[in-house]
């Protein structure tokens, strides 16, 4: 259980970080949040739980494809902003849209033979 507790206040610790440091700056805040922690964290907490190499290959495969479809949230958000939007409707229809490209995604993946 106390292994448990750990991971969350390291995972949420480095949520608080990016919110905290994106105050000041958002450049640098974006150049934290940009480095794929929560993706490292995931990997090793799943080594520590089980030292199965070929559950970390898979994951580190499945986050590779899934990388791409997320990167419309972050094209989208100030492109709905900018159009107008606030900030909730942005989001909103941002996370569709995402969610959107997710689907296709792994469609098209499963359509070449990659299952993730």
């Amino acid at each position: 259980m106390k292994y448990i507790f750990l991971k969350i206040i390291i995972s949420s610790g480095i949520i608080t970080i990016v919110s905290e440091v994106s105050k000041k700056s958002s450049f640098i805040g974006g150049l934290v949040a940009s480095i794929p922690l929560i993706s490292v964290l995931s990997m090793v907490w799943l080594y520590i739980d089980s030292r199965d190499i070929e559950k970390i290959k898979n994951l580190s495969i499945s986050i590779f494809w899934m990388v791409i479809p997320s990167l419309v949230l972050f094209l989208s958000m100030p492109i709905l902003i900018n159009i107008g939007f606030n900030f909730w409707y942005s989001l909103i229809i941002a996370i569709i849209l995402t969610i959107a490209f997710y689907l296709l995604t792994i469609f098209i993946l499963s359509h070449y033979g990659i299952e993730l």
